[in-house]
């Protein structure tokens, strides 16, 4: 049987894997970059965090999240680390629960894939190809790819989101199956960094902290990196997906000390105050908080940085805890789909069978990954649906 797997991305490699374990099969990755799994050397900061020991169901979105449930059941982390192993890749798990390779590049990973798949008798590759248009007829799929036509029994649509432009995000998966009837749900990027009101922010470019976070009932706790459009980190990865979905007039709350109560701040600047009289206000804050963020945080509050931390009374140092525990940030959007690192949204789930990833309206037509309307949270939950999904729909269990 004939195979054609559109797309070398993540999900593409392993459905191309999956599908030539089938000695009967001849399969056919058709690639529309010059190199594939472009997006996935990017991922994990060029780290691959390829999936995460602590997956639920409940790290995973769209309009019919239970969809992934089966795949991720029969595909799992655990047979994806005994995969990858059984490639040759070492893995190393972090306190997180996250999973990356043991050479810390994801470079390993795919090389691991795409030189397994280069070994395979009954696989090949075509980079430089780009699927305009497919079509099927007297049960057989057609792929037009410049001036070339492919033709197989089978096709399994891999070709990725619209995220990441630069790194091969493309509509080109919802086009070729929306031409077969799917219909697909607006889409919004997702694990991407926020642009923000930057009076404050953009001398802040650059410094990076711990904080708590919250935007309405979005919460989070981690790493918040300043930038000179607004935030970015991995706890503004984490909610940025609500608050693009959320819209506008969105307001996010920083508490820059965490582990220090509202109270305990209060006591802490008025000890310090009583201590250092004479410590210019720009000092205040010194081995609190980063150097920069200090003063940002006395601007804010409108104070001036050359008063003498003997003159702040209750009102002022009260003010400042206020600032330094919900420091606001009105949300004016994301970076949009070129800065994102996944699509939410996507294909409907509804409109394809969960225990093979078929096409509930074209036999023969699969579809797996970020092409389809599940998206999970920050933490290499994306890349374990692409495997489980990939794996399921290489498979080509079809309909009885």
């Amino acid at each position: 049987m004939k195979v054609m797997v559109i797309g070398g991305g993540a999900s593409g490699m392993m459905a191309a894997l999956t599908a030539s374990e089938q000695n009967n099969n001849e399969v056919l990755l058709l690639e529309r970059q010059a190199r594939m799994g472009r997006k996935l050397l990017a991922t994990g900061n060029g780290r691959c965090n390829l999936t995460n020991r602590n997956l639920t169901r409940e790290n995973y979105h769209g309009e019919l999240p239970d969809f992934c449930g089966y795949a991720l059941r029969e595909f799992g982390v655990e047979e994806t680390l005994a995969f990858f192993h059984s490639l040759g890749l070492l893995t190393v798990t972090e306190d997180s629960g996250r999973v990356y390779p043991l050479s810390d590049s994801a470079n390993s990973v795919a090389d691991v894939l795409r030189l397994t798949l280069e070994q395979r008798e009954n696989a090949s590759i075509v980079t430089g190809a780009e699927v305009t248009e497919l079509r099927r007829k007297k049960g057989r799929f057609y792929a037009t790819a410049g001036e070339q036509t492919f033709e197989a029994d089978r096709v399994i649509v891999c070709a990725g989101g619209a995220a990441g432009a630069k790194l091969g995000g493309t509509d080109l998966g919802y086009r070729l199956l929306t031409s077969f009837g799917h219909t697909r749900t607006k889409l919004y990027p997702a694990l991407v960094q926020l642009r923000t009101d930057t009076t404050y922010v953009r001398s802040l470019k650059g410094v990076r902290c711990d904080a708590a976070v919250r935007c309405g009932r979005e919460t989070g706790r981690g790493e918040v990196q300043f930038t000179d459009y607004g935030v970015s980190g991995p706890v503004i990865f984490e909610l940025s997906r609500a608050i693009s979905v959320g819209g506008a007039e969105q307001t996010l709350l920083l508490d820059l000390l965490p582990d220090i109560s509202a109270e305990e701040l209060t006591e802490l600047l008025q000890s310090r105050c009583n201590a250092l009289p004479q410590l210019k206000a720009e000092d205040l804050l010194t081995g609190m908080l980063h150097n920069r963020l200090g003063r940002t945080l006395l601007r804010a509050c409108g104070f001036s940085l050359e008063m003498p931390c003997g003159e702040f009374d209750r009102e002022m140092r009260t003010a400042l805890g206020k600032k330094i525990k919900h420091f606001a940030l009105p949300v004016f959007g994301t970076m949009g789909m070129d800065g994102a690192q996944v699509t939410a949204g996507g294909i409907r789930t509804a409109e394809f069978d969960e225990k093979t990833m078929e096409s509930r309206l074209c036999p023969g037509l699969y579809a797996a990954g970020e092409v389809l309307d599940i998206d999970g949270d920050c933490g290499g939950y994306n890349l374990q649906w692409a495997w489980s999904s990939g794996r399921l729909a290489g498979e080509l269990r079809g309909r009885k």
